[in-house]
């Protein structure tokens, strides 16, 4: 008894040494988007692109993945030659974050997004699937719907955490069953604020990507209507 409580003592023992000493500071280092990171495998992404005829370091994705979301980089590639670590901050070393890259084509560059935000969704994704059918609640827009969530085993909305405006965004749900965030909140600030060259049609998520480090992750694309402000665009 007295072995067992003496274990039990030492476990406890190293368990709040250890967290006094280091994951705390951990956690708070790895959940902020250090601009120097992103900078840094910026820079080893162009390297690395020069030096491989114009290839770039990201996984494969299928063809229909969601444009922000596509491209992720794949340190793996990076680490040695061109990068001398992976950031602290970042999904592959313990992080919240997925950097990824964006304008592929014309200038590769990279940016992040929150992967706590992908974690919501497939909370929604499993009790939707325990109840065995999405809840319609009501239709927003073509192919749009909230959902009601005190049919799932929600007591009030979940929402995730805006990169841009820092408040809460909702999830909708499209016909086919797909959660995506609702970025209209973050659109309306931007175009209040500055006055974009943009028509009708034109998906207008990359106002957001210009000066963020962020993409609008797991969203759907929008336009703008007669009165310039953001709505959901229809096919």
């Amino acid at each position: 008894m007295k072995k067992i409580t003496a274990a039990l003592l030492m476990v406890l023992t190293v368990s709040l040494l250890t967290g006094c000493l280091y994951p705390q500071d951990q956690l708070q280092q790895n959940q902020l988007p250090y601009e120097d990171q992103i900078a840094a495998v910026q820079s080893a992404v162009e390297k690395y692109q020069s030096e491989n005829s114009g290839i770039l370091p990201i996984k494969t994705k299928d063809q229909d993945t969601p444009i922000y979301i596509k491209y992720p980089i794949e340190f793996n590639k990076l680490k040695g030659p061109y990068l001398s670590e992976i950031p602290g901050n970042a999904y592959e070393n313990g992080g919240v974050f997925q950097y990824v890259l964006i304008d592929v084509e014309e200038k590769p560059t990279v940016k992040i997004f929150d992967l706590r935000i992908a974690e919501k969704i497939r909370e929604v994704n499993i009790r939707i699937r325990s109840a065995g059918y999405p809840p319609f609640k009501e239709s927003i827009a073509d192919n749009v719907y909230t959902l009601d969530y005190s049919q799932i085993g929600y007591d009030e909305e979940p929402f995730v955490v805006s990169p841009y405006s820092k408040q809460n965004l909702p999830l909708l749900i499209s016909g086919s069953g797909e959660i995506f965030v609702d970025y209209t909140n973050d659109l309306n600030i931007k175009l209040q604020e500055q006055e974009y060259n943009l028509e009708k049609g034109e998906d207008i998520r990359s106002i957001l990507t210009e000066d963020s480090a962020f993409v609008p992750a797991y969203s759907t694309p929008y336009t703008i209507n007669d009165k310039n402000e953001p709505v959901f665009m229809t096919k």
